[in-house]
């Protein structure tokens, strides 16, 4: 698995889903203004209720739009064991009982699920708990975090 290849491929995926939400924004935003669909009386809401989808949309083209551009800029560096790990690090942790997950620290778009090598991939930032919980972690270490007010704890397998 390389951690290049999983960063063009989230590229990809950043440059698909703008296009989907680009689309789906250009949609909502004729539904909002087409003639048919201003109100006819204060009961009529379907111009409005238009309007705040069209509003959504555009707002998710633009988070799209700026987790590409961070994505396009993003050098990603060879893992040093002296730091431990860091954003651009792909790594897979295990717990305790076997199962293996494959996760990319990325600069932003975290949540988004690819699939590479067989292997399902998420990408997680420096903000959320686990991606701070991992910083300057080595291989071996154990990492624990809370889920759903569950203690869960993780051993890093591999960092690349």
């Amino acid at each position: 698995m390389s951690k290049q290849q999983v960063l063009l491929q989230i590229i990809e995926t950043l440059k698909v889903d703008l296009d989907v939400a680009t689309r789906a924004a250009q949609t909502a935003y004729e539904t909002a203004t087409h003639e048919e669909n201003i109100a006819e009386n204060k009961y009529d809401t379907l111009g409005l209720e238009a309007s705040y989808l069209a509003a959504g949309q555009a707002r998710r083209v633009e988070e799209i739009r700026q987790s590409l551009v961070r994505y396009q800029a993003f050098t990603l560096e060879p893992h040093d064991d002296q730091r431990g790990i860091q954003p651009g690090d792909l790594i897979t942790l295990e717990s305790a009982s076997g199962q293996r997950q494959q996760l990319f620290l990325g600069p932003d778009a975290a949540g988004l699920k690819l699939h590479h090598c067989d292997a399902l991939v998420t990408v997680i930032t420096a903000k959320a708990p686990l991606g701070q919980s991992l910083l300057g972690k080595l291989d071996g270490d154990a990492v624990e975090i809370n889920v759903n007010g569950a203690r869960q704890s993780f051993e890093i397998v591999q960092i690349l």
